[in-house]
């Protein structure tokens, strides 16, 4: 029989051979530093990814500390979601009874007196969400004084999700002699305040995650409104077409809503989040692995350690609290050697948000922008140049998707050296200005501002002043004289006539000649 390792890390044999059982022989990384520690009674501070064996890591030695033949709460393990609380239960559920240790799982949703009912007797551990837990607390149904240990899992999530008040306190209803385990995927700022606050020189363990290879994600960001996410959602997915993709939200609100909407529009979606039954989760998933549904709208805890093959794209609707967010977002896709695309939705407030992202993955995404119009314009990069250095650029025209001003493989243009600010620009998908093959354009040294611009149907070659036009055509000849102020003639539709039968003066003076030239003859007023 293969010798099962967790017995060298102190576990007893009887959990131990439980273990061999359930197929648990060796320890992860985060096992094998947290469980002696842990068994050692030292307070603990924690940073490991789900999926890490985290859970284990803390379940385990916790169930060796605890007497069951005390009839008091010893064990508290608070975690932000209902979802992760009955995750946490099903896995203590494993090995509890072995000891002959009472549990209960405390959180929204559950029926209250069944709950009151369950507390009349022992309980050794609780489980539970910060609100359920106060509730309980208030009502004095629950116990904490002589609480011997405190986990607080997933505490940067806590924080994210404004519980970091209601831990704060359940902590001061504990014992002071407590041992404080604390496990967060990140360490923010607010945490380790907390944990310099709330804790005893805590040993402090660090597990590398496996390393999400980006290089096979194709990362946009999409600049929008608040307004305008949905109708830019919309717009990507027709473009995209994923065969399965997922869109986070920040609350089981927003998923909520937002699956609502897809639906409504004919997409196959679902929404996943910690206001589901297990059950439903179950179904849900069953049917996003299966591809019975292409969309799968969550939020970042719902979606927790799920692992799904074959997800194209990634896209998030709401901007992820920090860097680590989101590399564990846009890493559902890209994997085993196949590309993927990750979209990240920007409104005005998050341009902060994507300034950090962009700095911590040391890369600029492509950016695209949802125009007035509903369009989407084409992906662009512009390494490490920012829009602000773009000053100096040819302007881009904003129709189409094929705007662009070039200048290879199409004519040459020339500029003159006097033109200050002269801009070419194609505008619609034929607009283009060719000196090739038909015709030539002079522009003058001394215009400072004259833009030429080529309009599809004809050479025109325009100054400046727009108002004088000098034109050779093949219907005739004007001739304008110098000397002439007042005299013109005009020639009218079938000769040239006189100019005395239609009063050419008016009002005492001659009329000025404009020089037009009219589709039937020429007139020279």
């Amino acid at each position: 029989m293969k010798t099962n390792l967790f017995a060298s890390l102190g576990i007893s044999e009887e959990i131990t051979e439980a273990l061999s059982n359930q197929g648990y022989t060796e320890p992860t990384p985060i096992q094998q530093e947290a469980i002696p520690v842990v068994l050692a009674g030292e307070d603990v501070i924690a940073q490991a990814q789900t999926g890490t064996g985290k859970t284990l890591a803390f379940v385990l030695p916790i169930l060796e500390r605890i007497d069951p033949k005390k009839d008091y709460t010893q064990a508290l393990i608070v975690t932000p979601t209902r979802e992760l609380a009955i995750q946490i239960a099903g896995e203590v559920k494993k090995w509890a009874p072995i000891k002959g240790i009472r549990i209960l799982a405390a959180y929204g949703g559950q029926d209250v007196e069944r709950q009151l009912k369950k507390l009349e007797g022992t309980v050794h551990m609780i489980i539970a969400t910060p609100g359920r837990l106060l509730d309980h607390l208030r009502r004095e149904t629950v116990q904490l004084q002589r609480l011997s240990t405190l986990v607080l899992d997933e505490a940067d999530q806590m924080l994210h999700m404004g519980f970091l008040n209601e831990v704060e306190e359940i902590i001061v209803q504990t014992s002071p002699k407590r041992q404080t385990l604390l496990f967060s995927a990140t360490m923010p700022g607010p945490i380790r305040n907390l944990a310099k606050s709330y804790m005893r020189d805590p040993q402090e363990i660090k597990v590398k995650s496996k390393q999400v290879t980006l290089t096979e994600i194709e990362q946009i960001a999409v600049k929008t409104t608040d307004r305008g996410k949905q109708d830019a959602l919309c717009r990507l997915i027709d473009e995209y077409r994923p065969y399965l993709a997922m869109i986070f939200c920040r609350t089981k609100l927003r998923a909520s809503k937002l699956n609502e909407a897809l639906q409504d529009r004919g997409y196959a979606s679902d929404e996943l989040h910690g206001d589901l039954t297990q059950a439903k989760r179950e179904q849900v998933m069953k049917r996003f692995r299966e591809a019975k549904i292409q969309l799968l709208v969550a939020t970042d805890i719902a979606a927790r350690g799920l692992d799904v093959e074959g997800i194209t794209h990634v896209f998030n609707y709401d901007m992820p609290h920090d860097v680590e967010s989101y590399i564990h977002r846009i890493g559902r896709t890209g994997r085993a050697g196949q590309r993927g695309v990750a979209v990240t939705m920007v409104a005005q407030r998050d341009q902060g948000k994507l300034e950090m992202i962009e700095k911590g993955i040391r890369s600029e995404l492509a950016k695209r922008t949802m125009r007035a119009d509903g369009e989407l314009s084409e992906a662009r990069t512009s390494g490490t140049r920012r829009e602000s250095e773009r000053a100096d650029a040819e302007p881009r025209s904003g129709n189409g998707r094929g705007d662009r001003t070039r200048t290879a493989g199409r004519g040459q243009r020339s500029r003159s050296a006097g033109a200050e600010r002269g801009a070419q620009q194609t505008r619609g998908r034929g607009d283009r200005a060719e000196t090739a093959g038909r015709g030539q354009r002079d522009w003058s040294a001394g215009a400072e501002r004259g833009a030429q611009q080529a309009r599809g149907r004809g050479d025109r070659a325009e100054t400046a002043g727009r108002g004088d036009r000098a034109e050779t055509a093949g219907r005739g000849q004007r001739d304008r004289s110098a000397g002439a102020e007042r005299g013109t003639q005009q020639a009218r539709g079938r000769g040239d006539r006189a100019p005395g039968k239609r009063g050419a003066q008016t009002n005492g003076g001659a009329r000025a000649g404009r020089g037009n030239a009219g589709g039937r003859g020429q007139r020279g007023r």
